[in-house]
């Protein structure tokens, strides 16, 4: 998954992700549709956990190739992730069936200067977005997690489906630096 930022350009995503709901994603791995709802808000910890090693390493603001995301640049969008979906989660346990305005990912990353963000600072940023989001799904309980949102684009989740799939988004964009502290890794 890469997406847009200042130059050099990165070409935008545009993927109907939804499918990992119905099973395993061939790259990162996870199946989310067998994450237990129960889990979600411990396995977005533990996530954001895992950001906070990344973003330590001397690769952090390092790009790959000119034309991929730089881990930090990628912790941006993950902490941004966190933010969006804690809000629709929001919209979803106190309006009926809400519709989600559209999200520019690659939009947002321009504007917010991805690219010129630091580790340091995504960092704590990151943590806190996981938690607030990981507290709202910690708190969904019995058929509130029945809710029904649906994105601008149609598509309908549940609580819970929106949960797993704001998981993979996370998961997969680890998946996505995982070249860091590598043996050899150059960025």
């Amino acid at each position: 998954m890469c997406l847009v930022t200042s130059s050099p350009q990165i070409a935008p995503d545009t993927k109907d992700w939804t499918w990992v709901l119905d099973r395993s994603c061939p790259e990162c791995g996870l199946d989310a549709g067998a994450v237990d709802r129960a889990d979600l808000g411990a396995l977005l910890r533990d996530n954001a956990d895992a950001w906070q090693r990344v973003l330590a390493t001397p690769e952090a603001s390092r790009r790959p190739e000119p034309t991929v995301w730089s881990p930090t640049e990628y912790a941006a969008h993950v902490r941004d992730v966190h933010r969006m979906f804690s809000g629709r989660v929001a919209l979803m346990l106190t309006e009926d069936d809400p519709t989600f305005e559209n999200w520019d990912q690659d939009e947002t990353a321009v504007a917010e200067r991805y690219d010129l963000q630091r580790p340091e600072q995504v960092a704590p940023e990151l943590l806190a977005a996981a938690e607030a989001v990981a507290a709202s799904y910690d708190g969904v309980a019995g058929e509130a997690w029945d809710r029904r949102g649906t994105r601008s684009n149609g598509s309908v989740f549940t609580v819970e489906t929106l949960g797993r799939y704001h998981l993979h988004d996370v998961v997969h964009h680890l998946w996505d630096v995982r070249w860091v502290g590598a043996p050899g890794a150059t960025g």
